[in-house]
């Protein structure tokens, strides 16, 4: 990752000198240069704190939406290359130091290569406009085939620019977290249309800076309105996702399988759903502290991910209990095939306890496991269903822990654990958290 990041850095700053003086500089280009600058301050400004919250409560796991390209697309189309690397260099050191620099923890060298990601992109975009445009630097045609054409190839530009930017970022947090799934580093994909939203609004800010640059604040009330949609989005991620886990919260879960069950009824499909619960997690807690305990929930929900499909969905239902709903999952045999599945990964697992507490007791891991599939009998809404999951799930507890049970099916049982002899409770470190 560290030669990652000093090859982009390398890159960014060797394409920036190579591409300064290819194009001479003009009276016109400073003024333009001026407005766009002005502009992309007085945005920063008045976005900062909107930006504050979306940097605290971005996820590591995937790349930042940047809508400062608004700002570095214009200077791209309209201005020298000069100009268009000293717009990233400003609008990213501004950010820097209003947005970035607050946050605690802040970490330059994530700066910097963010910056620099942004500079290659932004020279490779470049080189696309400088061989394809018809009259570059300025705005595109305006007439027939020539206009076409120039909209064509401001779209591959910047097309190039954003995959070259993502693609570095993806690599580097691939880098620096070995284990991370694809699904995590594309989990906000969907979210990248925001920032084609701001290549966009940079497309028309080029062209109202060359035409009529008195209408530009209307540019600024757009990124202002912008931000203000990109919060809310990441507000409605954060209502529907566990902060400890990753997975969807209980009432997000309960829509999605409310939602899924409707469509198994109007179908004629099956649906399939399991409750997991770990066995004495009250215990690990208090011989190990919930920092512990907490490091257990989220490595029991990185298997549950791991071993369910795209379709199904998983939830924290509280506490110590997950629930898993199965579109389609076939009969009652797939169902307990996969719980059984689930009990054995989470038997698998590893947590080490802090050193300090390591003799302290039995750190080991199970899962206790309740199913019920639809239809059956007297099931025929979601909170029948969760009921005979539930009545499963403590048949599997009291049949010994670590086992399997499908409600309305005589199956042979998973190995049983039984009950461990209580160990004597210990005072909560200061630290644990609630």
């Amino acid at each position: 990752m560290r030669i990652l990041v000093l090859l982009a850095c390398a890159v960014g700053i060797g394409t920036s000198i190579g591409t300064a003086f290819l194009f001479p500089v003009t009276g016109t280009d400073l003024t333009r240069f001026a407005v766009l600058a002005v502009c992309a301050v007085i945005a920063i400004e008045l976005t900062r704190h909107i930006e504050r919250r979306r940097v605290y409560g971005h996820a590591s796991s995937v790349a930042y939406i940047d809508t400062k390209a608004v700002w570095s697309f214009a200077a791209v189309i309209v201005l020298p290359p000069v100009f268009a690397t000293l717009m990233v260099v400003l609008t990213y050191l501004h950010s820097w130091t209003r947005v970035q620099h607050e946050r605690p923890g802040g970490l330059v060298y994530r700066w910097m290569f963010s910056g620099a990601t942004v500079l290659v992109g932004t020279q490779a975009a470049v080189a696309v406009l400088a061989l394809g445009m018809h009259d570059y630097p300025g705005a595109p045609a305006t007439a027939g085939l020539a206009g076409l054409t120039d909209l064509g190839i401001i779209v591959l530009a910047a097309t190039l620019r954003w995959a070259i930017n993502v693609g570095l970022i993806m690599a580097a947090i691939a880098l620096s977290k070995p284990n991370i799934q694809a699904r995590e580093l594309f989990s906000n994909f969907g979210e990248q249309m925001l920032e084609a939203g701001a290549m966009g609004l940079g497309l028309v800010a080029a062209a109202i800076v060359v035409a009529n640059p008195f209408v530009m604040p209307g540019i600024v009330i757009a990124m202002v309105a912008l931000h203000r949609g990109i919060l809310v989005n990441q507000y409605q991620q954060a209502s529907r996702t566990d902060a400890k886990t990753g997975l969807s919260t209980a009432g997000w879960w309960h829509d999605f399988a409310d939602q899924a069950l409707v469509r198994a009824r109007d179908h004629g499909t099956t649906l399939g759903l399991l409750i997991v619960d770990l066995d004495h997690f009250k215990r690990l807690n208090d011989t190990f502290g919930h920092p512990h305990g907490d490091r257990v929930l989220k490595a029991v929900a990185e298997e549950l991910i791991a071993e369910i499909r795209n379709e199904d969905a998983c939830g924290r239902w509280g506490g110590e209990e997950f629930v898993v709903v199965l579109p389609d999952v076939g009969d009652r045999h797939n169902l307990r095939n996969v719980a059984e599945r689930i009990r054995r990964r989470i038997q698998a697992i590893v947590v080490e306890p802090p050193s300090h507490l390591a003799q302290a007791g039995d750190a080991t891991v199970t899962a206790s496991v309740g199913g019920a599939v639809f239809p059956s009998p007297a099931i025929s809404s979601l909170d029948e269903l969760l009921l005979a999951a539930d009545t499963a799930l403590y048949a599997a507890k009291n049949a010994g822990r670590n086992t399997v049970r499908l409600s309305g099916a005589d199956l042979p049982a998973g190995p049983a654990v039984p009950d461990q002899p209580q160990l004597p409770q210990q005072a909560e470190p200061p630290q644990a958290s609630a």
